[in-house]
Protein backbone atom coordinates (compact mmCIF):
# COMPACT_ATOMS: atom_id res chain seq x y z
CA UNK A 1 0.00 0.00 0.00
CA UNK A 2 3.19 2.49 -0.45
CA UNK A 3 1.20 3.96 -3.48
CA UNK A 4 -2.00 4.47 -1.38
CA UNK A 5 -4.01 7.25 -0.58
CA UNK A 6 -6.14 8.05 2.57
CA UNK A 7 -9.72 8.48 2.14
CA UNK A 8 -11.36 10.76 4.61
CA UNK A 9 -15.24 10.81 4.70
CA UNK A 10 -17.71 12.79 6.47
CA UNK A 11 -20.59 10.28 7.59
CA UNK A 12 -23.45 13.26 8.34
CA UNK A 13 -24.81 14.97 5.38
CA UNK A 14 -22.28 13.29 2.99
CA UNK A 15 -22.97 9.61 3.45
CA UNK A 16 -26.43 9.67 5.20
CA UNK A 17 -28.95 12.36 4.28
CA UNK A 18 -29.18 14.01 7.37
CA UNK A 19 -28.76 17.98 6.68
CA UNK A 20 -32.46 18.68 6.57
CA UNK A 21 -33.22 17.09 10.33
CA UNK A 22 -30.17 18.75 11.76
CA UNK A 23 -31.83 22.25 10.38
CA UNK A 24 -35.13 21.14 11.54
CA UNK A 25 -34.13 20.15 14.90
CA UNK A 26 -31.80 23.27 15.40
CA UNK A 27 -35.21 25.28 14.43
CA UNK A 28 -36.88 23.18 17.03
CA UNK A 29 -34.41 23.32 19.80
CA UNK A 30 -34.21 27.50 19.36
CA UNK A 31 -38.32 27.87 19.87
CA UNK A 32 -37.83 25.78 23.07
CA UNK A 33 -35.61 28.61 24.53
CA UNK A 34 -37.44 31.73 22.66
CA UNK A 35 -35.68 32.48 19.85
CA UNK A 36 -36.53 31.53 16.18
CA UNK A 37 -34.59 31.56 13.38
CA UNK A 38 -35.32 30.90 9.59
CA UNK A 39 -34.77 27.10 8.77
CA UNK A 40 -32.88 27.81 5.71
CA UNK A 41 -30.53 30.15 7.71
CA UNK A 42 -29.53 27.36 9.91
CA UNK A 43 -29.48 24.96 7.15
CA UNK A 44 -26.82 27.10 5.76
CA UNK A 45 -24.82 26.59 8.80
CA UNK A 46 -25.20 22.88 8.93
CA UNK A 47 -21.80 21.42 8.27
CA UNK A 48 -20.31 23.69 10.46
CA UNK A 49 -19.50 22.74 14.45
CA UNK A 50 -22.50 23.34 17.01
CA UNK A 51 -19.80 24.87 19.50
CA UNK A 52 -19.70 27.92 15.94
CA UNK A 53 -23.08 27.58 14.89
CA UNK A 54 -24.99 29.77 17.75
CA UNK A 55 -22.48 32.47 17.57
CA UNK A 56 -22.81 32.18 13.82
CA UNK A 57 -26.44 32.42 13.48
CA UNK A 58 -27.56 35.05 16.50
CA UNK A 59 -23.50 36.36 18.01
CA UNK A 60 -21.87 35.74 20.75
CA UNK A 61 -24.41 37.19 23.46
CA UNK A 62 -26.16 34.33 22.24
CA UNK A 63 -24.04 32.23 22.53
CA UNK A 64 -23.39 33.41 25.95
CA UNK A 65 -26.90 33.42 26.93
CA UNK A 66 -28.30 29.90 25.48
CA UNK A 67 -25.49 27.88 23.74
CA UNK A 68 -25.06 24.84 26.12
CA UNK A 69 -28.76 24.93 26.30
CA UNK A 70 -29.67 24.71 22.63
CA UNK A 71 -26.85 22.23 21.27
CA UNK A 72 -28.51 20.11 24.43
CA UNK A 73 -31.73 20.29 23.16
CA UNK A 74 -30.79 20.38 19.70
CA UNK A 75 -29.63 16.68 20.26
CA UNK A 76 -32.74 15.83 22.08
CA UNK A 77 -35.01 16.99 19.32
CA UNK A 78 -32.17 15.57 16.61
CA UNK A 79 -32.81 11.67 18.30
CA UNK A 80 -36.07 10.92 17.36
CA UNK A 81 -35.63 11.79 13.55
CA UNK A 82 -32.52 9.52 13.41
CA UNK A 83 -34.86 7.09 12.15
CA UNK A 84 -36.08 9.02 8.72
CA UNK A 85 -32.48 9.53 8.34
CA UNK A 86 -31.02 7.14 5.30
CA UNK A 87 -28.19 6.57 3.24
CA UNK A 88 -27.45 8.46 0.17
CA UNK A 89 -27.59 6.47 -3.28
CA UNK A 90 -24.43 4.51 -3.39
CA UNK A 91 -22.63 5.54 -0.16
CA UNK A 92 -22.17 2.03 1.25
CA UNK A 93 -20.66 0.91 -2.36
CA UNK A 94 -18.44 3.72 -2.70
CA UNK A 95 -17.04 2.50 0.67
CA UNK A 96 -15.99 -0.78 -0.62
CA UNK A 97 -14.87 0.64 -3.49
CA UNK A 98 -11.93 2.69 -2.52
CA UNK A 99 -10.98 0.08 -0.02
CA UNK A 100 -10.88 -2.19 -3.37
CA UNK A 101 -8.59 -0.10 -4.69
CA UNK A 102 -6.21 -0.53 -1.62
CA UNK A 103 -6.97 3.01 0.17
CA UNK A 104 -7.13 3.11 3.95
CA UNK A 105 -10.83 4.85 4.97
CA UNK A 106 -11.68 6.56 8.00
CA UNK A 107 -15.10 8.04 8.39
CA UNK A 108 -14.77 11.50 10.21
CA UNK A 109 -17.69 13.08 12.14
CA UNK A 110 -17.73 15.61 15.13
CA UNK A 111 -21.62 14.14 15.39
CA UNK A 112 -22.71 12.65 18.55
CA UNK A 113 -21.34 9.04 19.57
CA UNK A 114 -24.68 7.52 19.90
CA UNK A 115 -25.29 9.00 16.15
CA UNK A 116 -22.22 7.68 14.32
CA UNK A 117 -23.04 4.58 16.25
CA UNK A 118 -26.57 4.75 14.11
CA UNK A 119 -25.07 5.57 11.08
CA UNK A 120 -22.14 2.91 11.21
CA UNK A 121 -25.18 0.43 11.62
CA UNK A 122 -27.22 2.34 8.45
CA UNK A 123 -23.93 1.84 6.16
CA UNK A 124 -23.23 -2.17 7.67
CA UNK A 125 -19.85 0.09 8.08
CA UNK A 126 -17.88 -1.40 10.94
CA UNK A 127 -16.37 -4.05 8.73
CA UNK A 128 -15.20 -1.61 6.70
CA UNK A 129 -13.83 1.19 7.65
CA UNK A 130 -10.30 1.23 9.26
CA UNK A 131 -11.55 3.88 12.02
CA UNK A 132 -14.27 6.61 12.34
CA UNK A 133 -14.33 9.34 14.87
CA UNK A 134 -17.12 11.64 17.14
CA UNK A 135 -17.45 14.49 18.50
CA UNK A 136 -15.50 12.67 21.80
CA UNK A 137 -12.26 12.41 19.67
CA UNK A 138 -12.05 16.83 19.01
CA UNK A 139 -12.22 19.70 20.39
CA UNK A 140 -12.20 22.45 17.56
CA UNK A 141 -14.87 21.66 14.81
CA UNK A 142 -15.17 22.39 11.18
CA UNK A 143 -14.03 24.69 9.27
CA UNK A 144 -10.63 24.37 11.86
CA UNK A 145 -8.74 21.42 10.76
CA UNK A 146 -8.77 19.64 13.91
CA UNK A 147 -10.95 16.66 12.94
CA UNK A 148 -9.06 16.00 9.90
CA UNK A 149 -5.84 15.26 12.02
CA UNK A 150 -7.47 13.35 14.23
CA UNK A 151 -8.39 10.90 11.58
CA UNK A 152 -5.33 10.45 10.64
CA UNK A 153 -3.79 10.12 13.96
CA UNK A 154 -6.43 7.37 14.09
CA UNK A 155 -4.68 5.43 11.67
CA UNK A 156 -1.00 6.30 13.21
CA UNK A 157 -0.13 8.34 10.33
CA UNK A 158 1.10 11.89 9.96
CA UNK A 159 -0.58 14.83 9.51
CA UNK A 160 1.34 15.55 5.93
CA UNK A 161 0.58 12.02 4.75
CA UNK A 162 -1.07 11.58 1.24
CA UNK A 163 -5.23 12.24 1.32
CA UNK A 164 -8.24 13.32 0.22
CA UNK A 165 -11.30 14.70 1.88
CA UNK A 166 -15.31 13.83 0.91
CA UNK A 167 -17.66 16.04 2.00
CA UNK A 168 -21.37 17.68 1.25
CA UNK A 169 -21.10 21.18 3.26
CA UNK A 170 -18.51 24.33 2.13
CA UNK A 171 -17.31 23.50 6.13
CA UNK A 172 -15.70 20.34 5.13
CA UNK A 173 -14.02 21.74 2.07
CA UNK A 174 -12.22 24.46 3.99
CA UNK A 175 -11.18 22.29 6.65
CA UNK A 176 -9.64 19.95 4.32
CA UNK A 177 -8.20 23.50 2.70
CA UNK A 178 -6.71 24.37 6.17
CA UNK A 179 -5.80 20.72 6.59
CA UNK A 180 -3.62 20.94 3.46
CA UNK A 181 -5.57 18.36 1.86
CA UNK A 182 -7.53 18.47 -1.17
CA UNK A 183 -11.10 18.01 -1.07
CA UNK A 184 -14.42 16.27 -3.66
CA UNK A 185 -17.86 17.16 -2.69
CA UNK A 186 -21.45 15.96 -2.95
CA UNK A 187 -24.03 17.99 -3.49
CA UNK A 188 -26.12 16.82 -0.60
CA UNK A 189 -24.96 19.66 1.56
CA UNK A 190 -27.12 22.21 -0.78
CA UNK A 191 -24.71 24.35 -1.34
CA UNK A 192 -24.18 25.76 -4.73
CA UNK A 193 -21.33 24.05 -6.88
CA UNK A 194 -19.71 27.89 -6.91
CA UNK A 195 -19.76 28.02 -3.36
CA UNK A 196 -18.17 24.53 -3.32
CA UNK A 197 -15.43 25.30 -5.74
CA UNK A 198 -14.48 28.84 -4.28
CA UNK A 199 -14.55 27.02 -0.82
CA UNK A 200 -11.46 24.68 -2.88
CA UNK A 201 -13.28 21.66 -3.85
CA UNK A 202 -11.13 19.98 -7.05
CA UNK A 203 -14.41 18.11 -8.19
CA UNK A 204 -18.53 17.79 -7.40
CA UNK A 205 -20.66 15.36 -7.73
CA UNK A 206 -24.45 14.37 -7.22
CA UNK A 207 -24.14 11.51 -5.03
CA UNK A 208 -21.95 9.25 -3.98
CA UNK A 209 -23.30 6.96 -6.03
CA UNK A 210 -22.08 9.47 -9.08
CA UNK A 211 -18.57 9.70 -7.46
CA UNK A 212 -18.01 6.12 -7.41
CA UNK A 213 -18.57 5.94 -11.30
CA UNK A 214 -15.64 8.46 -11.59
CA UNK A 215 -13.52 7.31 -9.22
CA UNK A 216 -10.82 6.72 -10.90
CA UNK A 217 -10.91 10.61 -12.24
CA UNK A 218 -10.02 11.40 -8.37
CA UNK A 219 -7.21 10.85 -5.89
CA UNK A 220 -8.65 7.71 -5.52
CA UNK A 221 -8.18 5.91 -8.47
Amino acid sequence: MTNSTIGILDIDGTLVDSNYQHALAWYRAFRRLGETFPIWRLHRLIGMGGDQLVTAIGGEDLERRLGDKVRKLQTEEVDPLLDEMATLPGARDLLIAIKKRGHRLVLASAAKEHHVEAFLDKLDAREIADAWTSSADVEASKPAPDLLHVALKKLGVPSDASSVMIGDSVWDIEAAKNAGMPAIAVRSGGFGDDELEKAGAIAIYDTPRDLLTALDDTPLA
